[in-house]
């Protein structure tokens, strides 16, 4: 969608006014992609993986909705995508997001009708990567975020920028209030400067050894990282659509965060 901006002419003449100048109208291209706010997240455990976002949609400081989802089964059968394994969160420009998750879904699809079995989660994210790349002319404004459960039965994460270069991680967050949340996740997933208590003194305490959480701790971990982020942001808000992914399936939870 273009813009214009209208210019005025002088004419030089004695008397001159310039509400009377001729008007020129000027194309200044297609507008910048906008934000449309919102947060997601991502957790991988021993056999388990965590999606989650909230539902707020924005634009500036107004709200368009409080139902937009974030997170997208990819695959499956039907129109809610029964026996779905893999879920994408994108967060960013929503249409682009949208578009994103519909083409993913598509080929995804296609991969199964032609080689009669599901594609696996590493497989999808690799095919997202040329995805985003074939677009890095004018990329998806949006950054994603894939899970599900790898073919040992671990859970499996990956992110990405919006030009394709991924990779796979413990966990991630993205979005409006990612510099809050994701420092939290690193102490309390990744165990970033938690050390083992008399292990030694001062700087020769032992750190701890990260390892997988179990999977009450990590619903326990997002519902805590998005309360926090909600009294901090005024684009996260309204709904926590979660997602947990295993091998028997997708389980989908709503829970309701501020509306203010």
């Amino acid at each position: 969608m273009a813009s214009s901006v209208t210019v005025a002419i002088p004419n030089g003449q004695p008397g001159y006014s310039f509400s009377q100048a001729p008007q020129v109208t000027v194309n200044s291209g297609p507008r910048q992609h906008a934000d449309n706010g919102g947060s997601t997240l991502g957790i991988s455990g021993a056999d388990f993986t965590i999606m989650a976002g909230d539902t707020r949609h924005t634009s500036g400081y107004n709200i368009n909705t409080r139902y937009a989802p974030k997170l997208f089964r990819i695959g499956g059968e039907g129109p809610e995508k029964e026996g779905a394994r893999i879920v994408l969160s994108v967060v960013g420009f929503a249409a682009d997001g949208n578009a994103l998750a519909e083409q993913l879904d598509t080929i995804v699809k296609m991969y199964r009708y032609r080689h009669n079995k599901p594609m696996t989660v590493s497989a999808c994210a690799q095919r997202l990567s040329h995805i985003l790349y074939n677009k890095r002319f004018f990329p998806y404004y949006v950054h994603a975020i894939l899970g599900g459960i790898d073919e040992e039965g671990k859970g499996a994460l990956y992110s990405y920028d919006p030009v394709g270069s991924y990779e796979r991680e413990q966990c991630r967050a993205a979005g409006a209030a990612s510099s809050l949340i994701m420092p939290f996740l690193d102490n309390q997933v990744n165990f970033k400067n938690q050390y083992i208590p008399g292990s030694g003194e001062g700087h020769a305490l032992q750190a701890r050894v990260p390892e997988p959480l179990p999977q009450k701790d990590v619903e326990d971990v997002v519902m805590d990282a998005f309360t926090s982020a909600v009294e901090r942001h005024i684009e996260v808000g309204d709904g926590l659509q979660m997602m947990i992914i295993t091998k028997n399936g997708i389980e989908e939870r709503y829970v309701p965060l501020k509306q203010d």
